[in-house]
């Protein structure tokens, strides 16, 4: 069985790391899996939404040990080695990501699931970026996510301590969008990807979200994504979506949306 597998159904691909005898524990060949998924994802037009969990009871705990090798025990060969291995990342995407927490996530796994534009965690799972607590340092972009998510006072404490919390602590820091008992945290995660598969333009959640990301990226000042947004609705405003968005909501109908991200996307504009 593949460390990972891929399901799409009325526009929401379910990817789900499939690892379950050693809680999803990481692996390279997972990854490659992962970022291969992304991109097919993120290329079809009927992916509107995709969920990442776990099977079993955990997300993933971070770097597999069950082998003879020490994972970290080598020093890293300048010319293979990357401490960001997810290529691309879930924020790099068009397509809304939701990262659907089911149990514990450690190291790794909490780092990818921080890259998600949402967060759905459970309430009694452990989770902790743990790497400094194993000799190396954490990856993935957690030093530049967390800290844009939750401010650099509570990212200095999770990654400089490497300390364990649980879901609740994990919603009042900002790191979890919800929580919810572990048995409930893939149904409403679907959920909400299903709300956004029907109800949601795929053009507008793609440039919304582009913008989201890249106003954190770069910084950019109030007065810039007003710029930006304008530009942006020069784009959308009078399209066959902004059209079927308006009509649907005078009928009391699900939309009809019509415009295909995979062809008719541009990218950003540059400030």
């Amino acid at each position: 069985m593949s460390d990972l597998t891929v399901s799409v159904a009325d526009g929401v691909a379910l990817v789900t790391f499939n690892r379950p005898e050693w809680r999803n524990a990481y692996t390279a060949e997972m990854c490659a899996l992962l970022n291969r998924a992304y991109r097919q994802c993120d290329d079809d037009d009927a992916v509107r939404a995709i969920v990442l969990t776990g099977a079993g009871d955990a997300f993933c705990v971070g770097a597999d040990f069950s082998g003879e090798t020490n994972p970290f025990g080598a020093p890293a060969d300048d010319s293979t080695f990357t401490a960001a291995p997810t290529d691309p990342a879930a924020f790099e995407l068009r397509t809304p990501v939701i990262a659907a927490v089911n149990g514990h996530a450690i190291g790794i796994g909490l780092s990818i699931a921080l890259q998600a534009d949402i967060r759905i965690m459970a309430a009694d799972a452990k989770y902790a970026v743990a790497q400094v607590r194993r000799g190396v340092i954490p990856d993935c972009m957690s030093h530049w996510t967390l800290p844009h998510l939750v401010g650099g006072t509570v990212a200095a404490d999770i990654l400089l301590t490497g300390r364990t919390f649980d879901g609740t602590e994990a919603a009042r820091m900002g790191i979890a969008t919800r929580v919810l008992p572990r048995d409930q945290v893939l149904d409403h995660a679907m959920a909400v990807a299903s709300d956004i598969a029907v109800n949601v333009a795929p053009m507008s959640a793609a440039l919304s979200k582009q913008l989201l990301w890249e106003t954190m990226v770069n910084g950019y000042t109030p007065r810039q994504v007003a710029n930006l947004e304008t530009e942006l609705h020069h784009r959308v405003m009078g399209s066959t979506d902004a059209r079927e968005g308006v009509d649907a909501f005078l009928q009391h109908r699900p939309p009809r949306w019509s415009r295909s991200v995979s062809t008719d996307w541009e990218p950003l504009p540059k400030l």
